[in-house]
C-alpha cells in the first residue's frame, strides 16, 4: 500500500481529481484538507492557500495516478509524491485491494 500526496490549487480541484481516479479505480479512497504553502516559483517566494490530497492506493498503480494527474492538474508541475507505507491492519489494506481491482 502506498499514499499519494497531492497538492491543489483548491477543493474544486481535489474533488475533481479524487473522483476521476476513484471512478477509474486508481485508488480506493482520498481524503483533501487546507493548509498554508511557501514555496518559490519561477524565481519568486509565494505564500499561499492549498488543498492537500491523500490518496490511498497500491505501488502499481502510482505510475497511472501520475499520468492521470498531469492531464487534468492546473499546475504546470504538480506535487505527486509516493509515500510508502510500511503496515497497515489486513482488513483496511484487503478492502484497498478489493476497491481497486
Amino acid at each position: 500500500m502506498i499514499l499519494s500526496y497531492v497538492t491543489c490549487k483548491d477543493e474544486e480541484e481535489a474533488k475533481n481529481i479524487s473522483k476521476t481516479l476513484l471512478e477509474k479505480k486508481l485508488i480506493a479512497c482520498a481524503n483533501y484538507f487546507p493548509i498554508k504553502s511557501m514555496y518559490r516559483w519561477e524565481g519568486k517566494v509565494n505564500d499561499g492557500k492549498e488543498i492537500v490530497l491523500l490518496l490511498k492506493t497500491l505501488e502499481e498503480k502510482f505510475e497511472e495516478i501520475k499520468k492521470e494527474i498531469k492531464k487534468i492538474h492546473s499546475y504546470d508541475n504538480p506535487c505527486i509524491i509516493q509515500l510508502d507505507v510500511k503496515q497497515a491492519n489486513e482488513e483496511f489494506l484487503e478492502w484497498i485491494k478489493k476497491e481497486i481491482k
